[in-house]
Formats: structure tokens, C-alpha cells, sequence
């Protein structure tokens, strides 16, 4: 359904000017930036362990050949390497990175906490903490998990928005001349 809405071109991909229709997978629409911490059409979610954007566009829209739109407002471009993995696979994944426990353990970074603003942000301030002899060392292992929990948190599309949104993708992706 995603790509059923692209654009064709003409495209010679040899050079000898045979020219054949294709759809153009270089078009790209995205939310404007104002849209996406609009609370009342967005939900902040905490995938679940195993959960895949199939699984949630199923269950939010009752269609998993939406899951473009978990991905699209998410900015997800890359879905193995974007979307949390499963913890199996991420134990499996942290310990192909790291096999020995001394890697695994070793320094990441560090972190300073934010002074001013949100208080709650941590600084990557990299491995020398010279300037900053209180700052917190972070491990590969805590590396690793932090990036899981980030990705973790997503946004939802609130269903009601659902006929709007892929109107206004529909309409976007015609626009395109190219």
C-alpha cells in the first residue's frame, strides 16, 4: 500500500536511452515538525517486547499494511536497525558486539546531567571526562540497553486522524514532479 502511492518516472538504468516507467522510491514525504508533538493527534507508546510494526498497526488500525505510518511518523527509516529488537535478539546482538566481559563492561562514554532547561537530559561528553571529574561513566552494556529504551518510546497516530493522514500523504506524494 505505501509504495501504491509513489510517483512513476521514466528511468534508464543502463545508459541507452531505454527508457522504462518505475516508481520513484526517492520521493519522501514527512510530518512537519509542529505536527509531530501535536498531543491531541499523537500517543506516546512503549513498544512491547516482540512487538513489530505490523503487530501495532493491526491492532491500532486493524490493517497491518499500514505499518508505513508507525514507521513515516517515527521517522524510521530502517526498521531492523531502527525498531527495537526483540531481547533475545538484542542479547544476542550485544554479545556478537562484545564478546568478552571485559568488553562489555568497558567505558562507553560519559554523561553530565543538563544544567539548565530539562535537567533530565544527559550530555555525551565522550571518553574523557577531564573537564568533568563528576561525570557518570557509561558502560557498553548500559550503552546499548539506554539505545533499546529510546527506541522503545514511539509515537502513535490516533485512529480518528487515520482517513486525514493518508489523504494528505496521498496528495503529498502527487505533488511530487519528480
Amino acid at each position: 500500500m505505501y509504495f501504491a502511492k509513489f510517483p512513476y518516472i521514466l528511468y534508464d538504468s543502463v545508459g541507452n536511452l531505454d527508457f522504462k516507467v518505475v516508481t520513484n522510491l526517492l520521493r519522501r514525504v514527512a510530518l512537519r515538525a509542529n505536527l509531530r508533538e501535536d498531543t491531541l493527534v499523537f500517543d506516546t507508546y512503549t513498544v512491547k517486547d516482540g512487538e513489530s510494526p505490523e503487530i501495532l498497526a493491526h491492532k491500532l488500525y486493524g490493517d497491518s499494511q499500514l505499518h508505513w505510518i508507525i514507521l513515516l511518523i517515527n521517522n524510521i527509516t530502517d526498521r531492523y536497525h531502527q525498531w527495537p529488537k526483540p531481547y533475545i535478539q538484542q542479547q544476542s546482538y550485544i554479545s556478537d558486539k562484545y564478546p568478552t566481559s571485559t568488553e562489555l563492561n568497558a567505558l562507553h562514554h560519559y554523561e553530565i546531567t543538563q544544567t539548565s532547561g530539562d535537567t533530565t537530559v544527559k550530555i555525551d561528553i565522550g571518553k574523557d571526562n577531564t573537564d568533568f571529574p563528576s561525570a557518570t561513566a557509561i558502560s557498553n552494556v548500559e550503552f546499548e540497553e539506554d539505545l533499546q529504551d529510546k527506541r522503545r518510546l514511539i509515537r502513535l497516530l490516533d485512529p480518528s486522524y487515520l482517513s486525514q493522514f493518508t489523504e494528505e500523504f496521498e496528495e503529498l506524494m502527487e505533488e511530487s514532479a519528480i
